[in-house]
């Protein structure tokens, strides 16, 4: 009987077993079949909107600026030599390099004794010059007197000969005192010749005399320049250089002291390559005198000089391209000769162009134009200058329009943009709009935040701000349409 209702019993254990397993398959199979009825969940779909900074393209006038370096060189530069050798006697306390001196400054005087002994006997020669002079022009009177006398003579004896020969042609004179007369005129002719050769020589006496003098002159000339020559001068104010002279030191002649340098008058050269040379032309073909500013940074503080193109070079020179220029500078205090400055020369202006970022122009010279609902499209555009980090370009049908200032790989035609004009990015930003959830909706969005995937920090960080009263509605409008409701 005990063996009966055992088995019973476990008859029903099982019966109500196999029951309950058919009920859970039941339900699991109607679970399963429901999901599999349902509709795809599907979440909403958002344009990405890309933040890009915008500039606005503005007709202008530009005068563009080309910047190239060059060195500085003095206009007026001078190599002090000593005509003469000798010892060096006496040097100015300023022969020191850098010193600057005057015009007309004694330099270094050289040792002037055998100068001054050649000038003394020069001087000895020129007296004796002079006293052969006046000694030729006194024999040269005395000749000419004898001269005459003689003249005055032959010409009394001429006429005593007239006379003769008329008292002969009376029959009163004879034939002896005719030829004593005759013999008497020869005498005397032959006595004014022989002045006349006294003359002569005593004329050349007086030329040779003069030359001598002449020549005593020019050596009396020659040796004063010479002493004068010991005696070394700065020909205009300005600076020494390259000093080389102590005194008692030994030169020689032609040995430069030092170098005069002007250091207000100077000028910058500076190389431009060939097609920076064609913006620097007129329409004729002429170089324009452009103004220029020179710049050199000492020590953070920027010297500045400004100034004008005068002259380019004539040749090109042998393994060199462009053309050399030179520009005179004016208000050149803080400067020296030997720097290396930057040059900035201010070319012909240019008409209706506009100045953007670099960053703007692709390398094919597109732009990207911002549209009809902020949409981006392409327009090309001339590239006519680089001026630094931005550039010169035309503006043509663009006027007004509005481009991006700084183009990345991201963008492109038809993409939509959040335009930042200039300014637009320093204002304060606008306060969040804040809503307040009720109990059941926050509960919601706290677990799915929390079975979320997202990273721990930007987890915790959600959650303090749903802990608040008040949320902001684009924080509640994110992770509600990933919840797709």
């Amino acid at each position: 009987m005990r063996f009966l209702r055992r088995s019973l019993v476990g008859i029903f254990l099982l019966s109500v077993t196999l029951a309950l397993m058919a009920w859970a398959g039941n339900m699991v199979r109607g679970a399963v079949t429901e999901r599999m009825a349902q509709e795809p969940r599907s979440f909403p779909q958002r344009e990405r909107v890309f933040a890009v900074n915008v500039v606005t393209l503005e007709p202008q006038t530009i005068a563009p600026i080309m910047t190239v370096f060059g060195e500085l060189q003095s206009q007026r530069s001078l190599d002090l030599r000593s005509p003469v050798g000798g010892t060096v006697l006496e040097a100015d306390v300023n022969l020191t390099e850098g010193a600057l001196v005057k015009a007309g400054q004694v330099i270094a005087q050289i040792d002037p004794f055998e100068a001054q002994s050649a000038l003394d006997r020069v001087r000895a020669d020129l007296q004796d010059a002079q006293a052969e002079l006046r000694d030729a022009e006194r024999g040269l009177a005395l000749n000419e007197d004898e001269l005459v006398a003689a003249q005055s003579q032959a010409t009394l004896r001429a006429a005593a000969l007239t006379r003769a020969r008329d008292l002969q042609t009376r029959g009163v004179g004879t034939a002896a005192a005719v030829e004593t007369a005759e013999l008497a005129a020869s005498a005397s002719d032959a006595a004014v010749l022989s002045r006349r050769q006294s003359v002569a020589q005593a004329e050349a006496r007086l030329d040779q005399a003069t030359t001598r003098l002449a020549r005593a002159e020019i050596t009396l000339s020659e040796a004063e320049r010479t002493l004068a020559n010991t005696r070394v001068t700065a020909d205009f104010d300005g600076a020494l250089s390259d000093v080389g002279v102590i005194p008692g030191g030994r030169i020689t002649a032609n040995e430069r002291i030092a170098q005069l340098i002007d250091p207000n008058a100077l000028e910058v050269s500076f190389r431009v390559s060939t097609s920076q040379y064609a913006r620097l032309l007129d329409g004729a073909g002429d170089l324009l005198n452009a103004p220029i500013s020179v710049g050199l940074d000492v020590s953070g503080v920027d010297l500045i000089a400004t100034g004008q193109i005068t002259r380019e070079s004539a040749a090109v020179g042998e393994g060199q391209t462009g053309r050399l220029l030179f520009a005179r500078l004016e208000g050149s205090g803080g400067f020296r000769p030997g720097d290396f400055v930057t040059v900035r020369i201010e070319e012909p202006v240019l008409n209706r162009v506009a100045q953007v970022p670099a960053t703007a122009v692709a390398a094919d010279g597109t732009v990207l134009v911002v549209g009809e609902e902020d949409r981006l499209s392409l327009e090309q555009v001339e590239l006519l200058r680089r001026q630094g980090d931005d550039v010169i370009i035309t503006v043509r049908g663009l006027a007004g329009e509005t481009i991006v200032a700084e183009r990345s790989p991201l963008l492109g035609a038809g993409i939509k943009v959040d335009p930042i004009r200039p300014g637009q990015a320093d204002e304060a930003p606008a306060e969040p709009e804040m809503v307040t959830l009720d109990p059941e909706r926050k509960a919601k969005i706290v677990a799915f935040v929390e079975a979320s995937r997202m990273p721990d920090d930007a987890k915790a960080r959600i959650l303090s701000q749903l802990d608040a009263d008040e949320i902001p509605v684009a924080t509640v409008n994110r992770i509600e349409g990933r919840m797709g409701g």
